[in-house]
């Protein structure tokens, strides 16, 4: 049985899901997504990808400055979708909720009830989570706490980023969201109430990306990863402000250890290996305030940082 769907999501994230269901039997009735924001050097207004790869398939896009709007609601009770899909949108209201006959589902990045909120992918690295998934739920008014349709667990690299972790769960997310579809059309569906201790993961600052160079390697080095591509790890060295891109862990000093942010060495490899409160991490890549992103080893000849050298050293 085939049913028609109304698809509401934004940024790259929700891109695979949505060629998922435009490929599958479902009628893709139209694509709900926010306003076009300014971006780049000349601000310019820039569709969303969700609108972009819409506008590839002819499909109607609808683009509301306020979801409770009467003039909105009235034309999501006109598209008579049966389903609303939901992969990385806004908050949505309960007149919206209340519309769709069979329901409104939701993608979300993580293993519910763990790292409910906006940035589950960032902070389950941060957090060290050596497993991950993606969940698709019937959403309720409070967030990310409707009872589960499907799961699909993953694991997580020990060098992975979150941008590419934030790939590989667009993917997987894409296909559970089609197999959740599918058995919803099929009368199999079958929800579940969410079980174990919930979690947090809220929106990152800039302010979440400074290190604390006294905090283990391990530690240290699980925030560079999760917070690459946004908003990037930082330190600081000779009033530069560096952003830390790729990290490695690296084996302790024979002498002990140094001071918390200490330069030790240019490694064979090219990796910067610095002190930290419990161990050596090496820098693989980073990039000066202002400037491209370079391999260690281009910004230790470019600008002779020397053994002994303390980074973070005004923080």
């Amino acid at each position: 049985m085939c049913m028609r769907l109304l698809f509401m999501g934004t940024p790259a994230f929700a891109v695979p899901s949505l060629r998922e269901l435009i490929d599958s039997p479902h009628e893709v009735i139209g694509v709900v997504t926010q306003p076009d924001r300014p971006k780049g050097r000349g601000l310019r207004p820039a569709p969303p990808p969700v609108k972009t790869v819409a506008g590839e398939y002819g499909l109607p896009v609808i683009q509301p400055d306020q979801l409770d709007a009467p003039e909105f609601l009235r034309t999501l009770r006109e598209c008579q979708a049966e389903v609303f899909v939901v992969v990385a949108f806004s908050i949505l209201p309960a007149p919206v909720l209340s519309i769709p006959p069979r329901g409104t589902i939701n993608l979300h990045a993580s293993l519910l009830p763990k790292y409910r909120g906006a940035a589950p992918i960032p902070w389950a690295i941060i957090n060290g989570e050596t497993e991950t998934g993606v969940t698709t739920f019937f959403i309720e008014q409070r967030v990310d706490t409707g009872q589960i349709l499907l799961q699909r667990s993953t694991p997580i690299g020990p060098d992975e980023t979150a941008g590419e972790l934030h790939d590989r769960l667009a993917t997987m997310g894409a296909t559970l969201v089609r197999e959740t579809v599918d058995r919803i059309a099929a009368g199999q569906a079958r929800p579940v109430s969410q079980t174990g201790s919930p979690s947090r993961a809220p929106r990152l600052t800039k302010a979440d990306g400074r290190i604390d160079w006294t905090q283990p390697a391990g530690v240290i080095h699980n925030r560079i990863r999760g917070m690459n591509p946004y908003p990037v790890a930082f330190t600081t060295w000779q009033d530069r402000t560096l952003r830390l891109l790729r990290s490695r862990r690296r084996p302790e000093r024979p002498d002990g250890g140094g001071r918390a942010g200490e330069v030790v060495a240019l490694d064979a490899e090219g990796v910067l290996v610095i002190q930290t409160g419990a161990g050596c991490l090496g820098l693989v890549e980073l990039q000066p305030e202002g400037r491209r992103r370079m391999r260690a080893d281009e910004f230790v000849h470019g600008y002779r940082l020397r053994p002994g050298d303390i980074l973070g050293n005004d923080e």
